[in-house]
Order: C-alpha cells, then sequence, then structure tokens
C-alpha cells in the first residue's frame, strides 16, 4: 500500500471541513501525526493500515453522511496505540485537541471525537452511516487475501511481543471468537460483501491457533 499520498490527504481532509489556522500549523499537525503512526513499537497499528483504511473509506463513500468527517477520524483513530486500555480514548482527546487548534468548528471536532471512540467496539447503531463506514474500513484487513491477512496477523503478534506465545493464543482466540460470534462483521451494505471471506479468514487463524490446545 503507497503511504506517499497521506499528507495531501490529510490536508485536503482538515481544509475541506473548515480549518482556519495556518497552513504551516496543518502541515504540522499532520506530520505529528504520521510520526505517531511511524512509533517503532507499531507493526500493525502503522501509516500503511491508515492508508488501507482511508481506501476502504473512498470505497465506501457513498454509503456515509459525510465521508470526510470519517476520514479525518480514520486519521485519529489508531493516534495514541499501545497495550493500555482506553487508547481510543486517548485518541479522541487528542482529536479534540488538535482540531481545535486548527480552527476547526467545533461541531465537527465532536463528531470527529466521537467516531474515534467507537472504534473501541466497532459496534455503530443502525441509523449512525459514518460509524458504520468508519467501523467496517477498520475491519476491512479481516477480509484480505491470505498473503496480507498473515501480513496482519503477523503484525499484530508483534506488537504483543511482551506476551508468551501461550498468553497471547488466548487472548487472540478470545477476540476471534467474539468477532465470529457477532451476527454480521460489517454493518454497510459494500462491506457485506467482504463478510464471507472474512470469516473464512478468522476462521482459519482460529483453527490455526488452537490447534493442539
Amino acid at each position: 500500500m503507497d503511504t506517499s499520498g497521506l499528507p495531501a490527504a490529510w490536508h485536503r481532509s482538515v481544509r475541506a471541513l473548515g480549518a482556519t489556522a495556518p497552513e504551516e500549523e496543518v502541515v504540522a499537525a499532520g506530520r505529528r501525526l504520521l510520526a505517531a503512526y511511524a512509533e517503532p513499537h507499531r507493526a500493525y497499528h502503522d501509516t500503511v493500515h491508515l492508508a488501507e483504511v482511508l481506501a476502504r473509506l473512498d470505497e465506501l463513500a457513498g454509503e456515509a453522511a459525510s465521508v470526510e468527517v470519517a476520514r479525518l477520524a480514520a486519521w485519529f483513530h489508531d493516534a495514541v496505540y499501545d497495550l493500555e486500555p482506553g487508547a481510543e480514548e486517548r485518541s479522541a482527546l487528542l482529536a479534540e485537541d488538535s482540531l481545535a487548534r486548527l480552527g476547526m468548528p467545533a461541531g465537527t471536532v465532536a463528531e470527529v471525537a466521537r467516531l474515534v471512540r467507537l472504534t473501541a467496539a466497532h459496534d455503530p447503531a443502525p441509523d449512525d452511516q459514518d460509524g458504520k463506514a468508519l467501523a467496517d474500513a477498520d475491519l476491512a484487513v479481516l477480509a484480505s487475501p491470505a498473503e496480507r491477512y498473515a501480513k496482519y496477523v503477523a503484525g499484530v503478534r508483534a506488537e504483543y511481543a511482551r506476551n508468551d506465545d501461550a498468553a497471547f493464543a488466548d487472548g487472540r482466540a478470545q477476540v476471534l471468537r467474539a468477532l465470529l460470534s457477532r451476527p454480521a462483521l460489517f454493518r454497510t451494505r459494500t462491506g457485506a460483501q467482504w463478510e464471507q471471506a472474512a470469516r473464512v479468514n478468522v476462521e482459519r487463524e482460529l483453527r490455526e491457533l488452537t490447534a493442539g490446545a
């Protein structure tokens, strides 16, 4: 996934949603976010993931109420990423502070932060068009071709390197079972087309993870 277009994408979204800050402040804010996604402990939640989520939002644009708001929420949804509880909340607070400093309208800031918080559970309300688009874009990696899915799994394992294999397998299996227990992984019409591939991938990973357990 090409990430070279991310700075321009940031600039377009911020200006489209009414940021009034000087150009140098907009550019600097984007650079700070990209630096966060490039932190060395990230093996999956990185700039490639950000670019993939934005690309999926392009596919889902026709189903969002305001795809530009969803795009901006994507920029912040993993801006804070660690293994401690509450990373999504800290990301939402960062969005509130950063976007307010850029002169973004208060209502837009609040909506972006709301969407960032939603990614903690990926459980948008049925009438939350932007929430459904963002959640589906974030989970779309589950429907990836086998090679990309394997890299995703390896990246997640690397981010949990502090956990031994048994502890990781137990925790990851709980996550996978919770995903499979959902009536649907995806909430948009477009996302529904990804459902079967995603379930095949998740079921295969779970079998491999628990083989011999």
